[in-house]
């Protein structure tokens, strides 16, 4: 069956796009030089994508709908083999869809105020909730989130590594990562957590009552920690700002779709209530 000319021009107008938005980014790339690529003309080209922003949507498509049905099919599978099968699924995922993910690194921005932010959300939820495991405590969380941006990071940043010398790479690094702690470091029967043994030269943080609260309640953590460790640094106070600022929710949305703070951290960082954050990730 030969391919229906309509859907051979749709693909077409796509490839050219990734191609030009890999040459000179998604910004500086007009629907009229897509056209003028394939010798199309701009309204042909608005024909099948009313704005370029459906041409973004588009080429994230394929990379969004694997993870969702990789999430699906790891939802149903014991704690463990969930864990790793959304691992180890992300990173084939990442590897197959290596341009289109190169792009939306250096463009997350743009998908920041539609459905495609929104399942973005979703997907690394969903991914952090599965690999950290049920009533995870706050370091498994932490582990969680890291090892997600393991399995997707080092593709943008090492693209001429062939595809199975990466994944061997990647995936040794997130089982470092998640290796179980020496017996003396980990949680005891009580619930209360020790604290783990820091490397030569270092000062060990101190244990508070919040490191052994419940349901991840945000931890005390040495001053000077980059990144969302620091939210020892900064306790929360009365008075907080009870919304943020448009940049700010921007900033919030890109931390957050990229998988590399949870909400906790990125209330911390940004000095507001969870609740104010999952407002403005939620909000159209």
């Amino acid at each position: 069956m030969t391919a229906d000319p309509a859907d051979d021009t749709r693909t077409r107008i796509l490839r050219a796009a990734l191609d030009l938005f890999a040459e000179h980014g998604y910004q500086r790339t007009s629907l009229r030089q897509i056209g003028e690529r394939l010798r199309l003309t701009k309204t042909a080209i608005l024909y099948h994508f009313p704005a370029k922003e459906n041409l973004l949507a588009a080429l994230v498509e394929p990379l969004l709908a694997d993870l969702e049905a990789l999430l699906d099919s790891a939802q149903a599978q014991p704690t463990e083999q969930a864990r790793w099968a959304v691992l180890e699924g992300w990173v084939d995922i990442m590897l197959a869809h290596r341009r289109p993910l190169g792009m939306l690194f250096h463009d997350i921005a743009l998908v920041g105020r539609g459905d495609t932010y929104h399942r973005l959300i979703v997907i690394a939820m969903r991914a952090n909730d599965l690999i950290a495991g049920p009533d995870a405590g706050r370091r498994e969380r932490v582990r969680a989130v890291q090892a997600i941006a393991a399995c997707s990071d080092p593709i943008v940043f090492f693209t001429d590594v062939p595809d199975e010398v990466l994944r061997a790479d990647m995936l040794d690094g997130v089982r470092r990562l998640l290796a179980p702690l020496p017996a003396d470091a980990g949680t005891p029967a009580g619930g209360a957590r020790t604290t783990i043994p820091a490397p030569a030269g270092e000062t060990p943080p101190r244990a508070t009552a919040r490191d052994a609260a419940p349901g991840g309640a945000a931890p005390t953590t040495p001053s000077g920690v980059s990144g969302g460790a620091a939210m020892a640094s900064r306790r929360r106070r009365p008075g907080r700002p009870p919304a943020l600022r448009r940049d700010q929710i921007e900033a919030a949305r890109r931390m957050h779709a990229a998988g590399t703070h949870s909400v906790n951290a990125i209330a911390a960082e940004l000095g507001v209530s969870r609740a104010t954050v999952y407002r403005h990730l939620t909000a159209s």
